[in-house]
């Protein structure tokens, strides 16, 4: 059966095809509505947003790390500059296989396998993202030429011109100064991560630690239009940064160096004071190394050398070696039986050659076995009588007797500025109770009173202790900076001045001392000869090893590093000090034959004119300029 012929209906056909149109044209409004919208999202709603990325992808901020303060001597010397160098540095980011690369500049360079362990080591340490790493310092110019060759190698690498720290004077400010080294993953943690963006040094001792923040400045910026693949094409705006603030130090070169040359090369430490200022005016600690090897990362082996030499270089011993200061606080201990009361400058002691405590039969010997019979104060220092200050140490007791060595400096840091300094150890009965869990024993208050036992005192503190006697209890705080970018350092934490009683007890321990030097039996009258102006002095002898008792001290029997240290501090002139010294030599032995006659070399070198004659400062004749001017 065949099928009917179905009649096309047109008008059905063209209602569907107007529906379609219809739908096909409400669909496309809408489309064109939500991109008309994102449109609007996109360029109204977020143009800042959208703006600010493009921005960041065409312009880029660079940090313009600030310029060093510069650290010069009283006398305007140079010690601590800036100087020209030209380093290897990576951007992790923009290297890709950073490894490979580094296989590259160890190929293309030449350079051993040790050396590409030292720069993966760099490339490891913390560090902000895209910040190039500085990983070899100081090129040569065939190093730089071939890494210009070989630049199309080299992705995220390029070689950067920069200002490095130098020290001209090399080993004679390495203690005083200290030196600059890399920013390392614990500093990274502490340091303002603006201010030292582009920065990859920091000062690690001495003065260059201290004053970091007023050395350093304040970091600049500059913005840069670069292309894709992030070559700068212009500078958009540049904010200049501050460069750090220039130190003059009370250091005198001079008398550095004749403090260096009077040590003669033993192992030891110098330090010189103006008690009227508390000025470092000399700061020697031997042997000492050359700062400069650490600025750009020194080898291991270099490191090692001055690490592990029984001479200990790196060892700051102005401010950390710590020695007992035997014979040298003797003048501190006759203060303070002064101004307690308990002696007068008259009262006399008699010594056989020891002393021995009541109800005791242990003699603690003087230094002079044959004894010295009676003896005054001025007797006992003149004589470093230990027998006088054995009985003194006694009648103070152990309680007066750290109390008033605390007013001198003792067991505490004095220092302004010096970040290394020990604070020392000034012994107590708590100290004792604490630390030991032992009461404490009349015996050890008198080897107290020599300067002996627990005692532990630095050579700065010594110098300190010394510069309060020239000053009559005067605390000026020891500082090596004079003026920061011309202004003088400010004490924040002062410390009290000594006042005594009577305040004529200064006079009559500075007439001791002075007889120390000039007296017909003064122990060191010897360094005084030929002197044109008057020392007031004190030697004095430190054990390293215990000597049993009734046992002579035998240098022949003693192997040469457990011998006695020599100590001696003075300060001249004797009725005007202008100058405190005070010195320690290892292993010397004789305070009053070796370390005495250094005092007076360092006294020389600040006190008397080229011509050898005592400057007119210093009560000197005039000079020819000023006899002139008088005539006319």
């Amino acid at each position: 059966m065949t099928q009917p012929i179905r009649i096309k209906d047109h008008e059905k056909d063209a209602r569907l095809v107007r529906a379609r149109v219809v739908f096909g044209a409400i669909l496309v409004v809408a489309l064109l509505g939500v991109l008309i919208a994102r449109l609007y999202f996109l360029q109204v709603i977020q143009y800042d947003y959208h703006s600010t990325l493009s921005e960041n992808n065409r312009v880029h901020v660079q940090p313009i790390p600030p310029t060093r303060g510069l650290i010069f001597d009283r006398n305007g010397v140079v010690v601590a500059d800036n100087r020209p160098s030209f380093s290897l540095s990576m951007t992790r980011e923009r290297s890709g296989d950073w490894q490979q690369i580094l296989d590259v500049i160890v190929e293309v360079l030449q350079l051993t396998p040790e050396d590409r362990v030292i720069f993966e080591k760099r490339m490891k340490q913390g560090r902000r993202p895209f910040e190039p790493v500085p990983i070899l310092f100081e090129l040569t110019e065939e190093q730089i030429a071939r890494i210009a060759v070989n630049q199309f190698r080299l992705p995220g690498v390029e070689v950067v011109a920069q200002l490095v720290r130098h020290y001209p004077q090399g080993p004679h400010f390495a203690h005083s100064v200290g030196y600059m080294g890399r920013i390392n993953e614990k500093e990274l943690k502490t340091l303002d991560p603006v201010n030292y963006s582009g920065t990859h040094h920091i000062g690690k001792t001495g003065i260059e630690r201290f004053y970091e923040p007023e050395l350093h400045g304040q970091v600049g910026y500059e913005e840069v239009e670069t292309n894709a693949r992030g070559r700068v094409l212009r500078v958009l705006k540049r904010t200049d940064p501050v460069p750090g603030k220039d130190i003059v130090l009370s250091l005198d070169i001079k008398l550095q160096e004749a403090a260096e040359m009077a040590l003669g090369g033993r192992r030891g430490a110098v330090v010189a004071l103006d008690p009227t200022t508390g000025e470092v005016l000399a700061m020697v600690s031997q042997p000492s190394f050359d700062p400069n090897l650490f600025v750009t990362g020194i080898s291991f082996k270099a490191y090692a050398e001055l690490r592990d030499s029984i001479d200990r270089p790196l060892f700051n011993r102005v401010l950390r070696g710590l020695y007992p200061p035997g014979s040298t606080i003797k003048p501190a201990v006759a203060i303070a039986g002064l101004d307690a009361g308990v002696v007068t400058a008259s009262s006399r002691v008699f010594d056989p050659g020891y002393y021995m405590l009541p109800n005791y039969d242990h003699k603690y010997r003087n230094w002079n076995r044959t004894g010295d019979g009676f003896v005054d104060l001025d007797t006992a220092i003149m004589r470093s009588n230990d027998t006088y200050f054995y009985d003194l140490a006694h009648k103070l007791g152990i309680d007066r007797l750290s109390a008033y060595m605390g007013k001198f400096g003792l067991g505490q840091k004095v220092s302004l500025d010096m970040f290394e300094e020990s604070p020392g150890l000034m012994p107590s009965r708590e100290w004792k109770r604490a630390t030991r869990r032992q009461a404490w024993f009349p015996g050890e208050t008198l080897i107290l009173g020599i300067g002996q036992g627990y005692m532990q005192a630095t050579p700065l503190q010594l110098a300190q202790a010394t510069a309060l006697v020239a000053n009559k209890g005067i605390w000026n705080r020891p500082h090596l900076a004079k003026t920061i970018e011309g202004e003088k350092p400010v004490d924040e934490n002062p410390i009290a001045d000594i006042v005594l009683r009577d305040p004529s007890d200064w006079t009559k321990v500075n007439h001791g001392m002075q007889q120390v030097m000039h007296g017909a039996r003064g122990t060191a009258r010897k360094a005084a000869v030929g002197a044109q102006y008057r020392i007031a002095g004190k030697s004095g002898t430190a054990q390293v090893v215990a000597i049993k008792q009734g046992e002579k001290y035998d240098r022949s029997k003693v192997q040469e590093r457990h011998r006695d240290h020599a100590l001696f501090v003075g300060f001249a002139p004797a009725d005007d000090p202008k100058i405190v010294v005070a010195v320690m030599v290892e292993n010397g032995e004789s305070g009053s034959g070796v370390a005495a006659p250094v005092v007076r070399q360092v006294m020389d070198a600040w006190l008397l004119a080229d011509d050898g004659r005592l400057k007119p400062e210093y009560g000197g004749p005039p000079s020819s300029t000023e006899v002139t001017a008088r005539e006319e």
